[in-house]
């Protein structure tokens, strides 16, 4: 009965280390690049305000005021 018990634990154990190994590496993996800079974006109703598609100075200054608003130096008050 313990040889047994012995046995379906070992048959578990070499079955859980061989699904390990058919693991791939995310670095494996592919990522899709596009050749177009970020600024030019895409043309839709979701697009943040103030903000032009293909406008480099805007795309700047989107960025800027974003950045800003996750800073929280900026976001407190004086307390």
């Amino acid at each position: 009965m313990i040889t047994t018990i012995f046995r379906a634990a070992a048959l578990f154990a070499f079955a859980v280390a061989l699904t390990a190994c058919g693991e791939t590496a995310t670095s494996d993996r592919t990522v899709r690049k596009t050749d177009s800079p970020a600024y030019q974006g895409a043309a839709n109703p979701f697009v943040a305000d103030g903000w032009k598609p293909g406008d480099a100075s805007s795309w700047e200054q989107q960025m800027r005021t974003r950045a800003q608003g996750q800073n929280e130096y900026s976001r407190t008050t004086g307390g």
